[in-house]
């Protein structure tokens, strides 16, 4: 048996600034999603995807020789099954040795975390399924879901990262983040998964000075990485969102939802869902939960 494992992701600065080369700081998560293969004597592929509670939420059986006809045309609108073959027939155009040590396979996929939270249940398994197949998991997130690939970054590392797109090449570093306060920072999520394409078309559809945009949130990142005091820490957060809801045209999560909370409020990733990171302390917590907010989570129960 074989058994592969990749952590989920937070991005904590940058967002869709990334794909236009910003400097983003990304935060690998203590949940993820296993992996395990087990060889079988039948030419087919038995799938199964567990969350975090044990209930299945996806299972199919798939004949071998779908991945040596199959044309891969991925959709990422397509049905769970069609995503799932599109992902491994092009796993194995990369890598054509990819499934032949076996008749089939029985494959089971278990999250950590909850499949809502949009933590990379789509990242982390494309990284498992790169790492079975021995291929770049860049190149196959490339050719499938495609986006700025620090998802994939986050999956591999196990501290925090600053990654940056440079001629379209990941540049990734490990980067210590374990400021003083983190005690006072924790993770709100908002009762509803966001899709990033959304907010990416909406990125990309609107004049603003990228450049601009791109300087200004990789000197954020900088300065975020050398912050010691919780107020200066505060501070870049609010001018972080001030710069993307200009340049997205949105209010910021704060103004929208929470305007009377003391605290900072920042959107993580996708504007408008999954988790935001909020600064206060444990009673501050009570702000959210009496809105009907209540899977909060702490800075040192989220993050690596």
């Amino acid at each position: 048996m074989k058994e592969f494992y990749s952590n989920g992701k937070l991005l904590l600065t940058g967002e869709y600034a990334v794909l236009d080369g910003a400097r983003c700081l990304a935060l690998p998560t203590v949940f993820g999603q296993t992996m395990t293969i087990a060889a079988l004597e039948e030419a087919k592929l038995n799938w199964t995807s567990e969350d975090y509670d044990q209930q299945i939420w996806f299972r199919e059986s798939v004949p071998m020789a779908t991945f040596n006809t199959a044309q891969n045309s991925f959709d990422t609108d397509a049905s769970l099954k069609e995503k799932l073959i599109g992902i491994l027939v092009e796993a194995k155009r990369l890598n054509p040795d990819f499934m032949t040590d076996s008749k089939g396979y029985e494959v089971r996929t278990t999250l950590s975390f909850s499949k809502d939270w949009g933590l990379g249940t789509s990242s982390t398994l494309v990284n498992n399924i790169a790492e079975w197949a021995g291929i770049s998991p860049y190149d196959l997130l490339r050719s499938t879901f495609g986006g700025s690939g620090y998802d994939i970054a986050c999956a591999r590392h196990n501290s925090a990262i600053t990654y940056q797109l440079q001629n379209e090449m990941p540049m990734v570093q490990e980067v210590t983040f374990a400021p003083p306060f983190t005690d006072s920072l924790f993770f709100v999520y908002l009762n509803r998964k966001q899709d990033s394409r959304e907010g990416i078309m909406r990125y990309r559809q609107r004049q603003v000075d990228k450049k601009a945009v791109v300087k200004a949130l990789s000197a954020i990142t900088d300065e975020i990485l050398l912050c010691k005091k919780l107020s200066s820490f505060e501070h870049l957060l609010d001018e972080h969102e001030r710069i993307l809801s200009e340049a997205l045209a949105l209010p910021t999560v704060k103004a929208s939802h929470f305007e009377d909370y003391k605290g900072s409020i920042k959107s993580l990733g996708a504007w408008g869902g999954d988790f935001v990171l909020a600064t206060g302390n444990t009673t501050d917590q009570n702000y959210f939960k009496n809105r009907g907010y209540d899977t909060i989570v702490p800075f040192s129960k989220m993050i690596k």
